[in-house]
């Protein structure tokens, strides 16, 4: 029997219990934001939420977590994870997500004495994730793991809660996922990635847009749906554009359009 809402809730709520005090690592994403609601309603003030600003974080993703953090009366600590002063995490190696997550963990340790919790859930134990091994480095623990609770439980979670905004949030990873490896993270290519996302998705319908900046150029992913009704006229007027939104920041390499594949600038190396 499919456990219900209820059920998966009462399970992560004795995940929390079983915590003194915790530091919600909150990306602005569906899954750590429903995390810190929940964490909030069962632990009340033993709950401070941490939120880390950086190029690699998109603004709305900031706003969207100061919003819900004073609509919802959350302790919202707003920080600098200092990634960007690591020469080990610009450099971009295949395991990037590693120094980024040691950095925000580090990061939040300097600023409490508590047990860090993720939002990681059970869908992404499958996926390769060097971030984990940072979370073991820091023990931090992952409530929703812990409480058997997978992607789409998160997101009827978030439903209950009433996070509808939230609830239906696509998969973002953060913006330097969209850098080939081995190719330096910079402030300004995140820069360009994130304007030429938001300039892709205001003049067409897709629910996936991706800007992956490779050695040979911009690739631009779409969704199944949105690619095949992109007639070759209309994206070429998008090429253009892009081009010229490259050019402005130093990027003079092609513009192609492609299916959207997951991982598709992480390169093994």
């Amino acid at each position: 029997m499919t456990p219900t809402v209820a059920q998966r809730l009462a399970d992560l709520y004795g995940a929390l219990d079983a915590m003194a005090q915790v530091a919600v690592a909150v990306s602005g994403g569906v899954d750590s934001m429903t995390l810190a609601c929940a964490a909030h309603r069962r632990l009340g003030d033993r709950a401070t939420m941490f939120h880390a600003v950086s190029p690699a974080v998109p603004p709305e993703a900031t706003e969207r977590t100061r919003r819900h953090a004073a609509r919802l009366g959350w302790r919202l600590e707003v920080i600098e994870a200092g990634e960007f002063a690591d020469p080990d995490y610009v450099r971009n190696p295949v395991n990037r997500c590693f120094f980024c997550k040691s950095n925000l963990y580090a990061s939040i340790a300097r600023h409490c004495d508590v047990t860090i919790v993720s939002g990681t859930n059970l869908d992404d134990l499958a996926d390769f994730r060097p971030g984990l091994e940072a979370a073991r480095n820091h023990r931090v623990r992952h409530p929703f793991v812990e409480a058997g609770i997978d992607k789409s439980q998160v997101r009827a979670i978030a439903h209950s809660f009433e996070l509808d905004d939230v609830a239906t949030l696509p998969a973002s990873p953060c913006l330097s996922s969209r850098l080939e490896t081995g190719l330096r993270v910079t402030p300004e290519a995140l820069r360009l990635v994130h304007e030429v996302e938001r300039y892709v998705r205001g003049c067409i319908d897709a629910s996936s847009v991706r800007c992956r900046v490779r050695r040979e150029g911009l690739v631009i992913e779409l969704d199944d749906d949105a690619f095949d009704h992109l007639g070759p006229n209309r994206q070429q007027q998008l090429r253009e554009e892009i081009a010229r939104l490259a050019a402005a920041r130093g990027q003079g390499a092609p513009v192609l359009f492609a299916r959207y594949r997951m991982g598709s600038a992480f390169l093994r190396e």
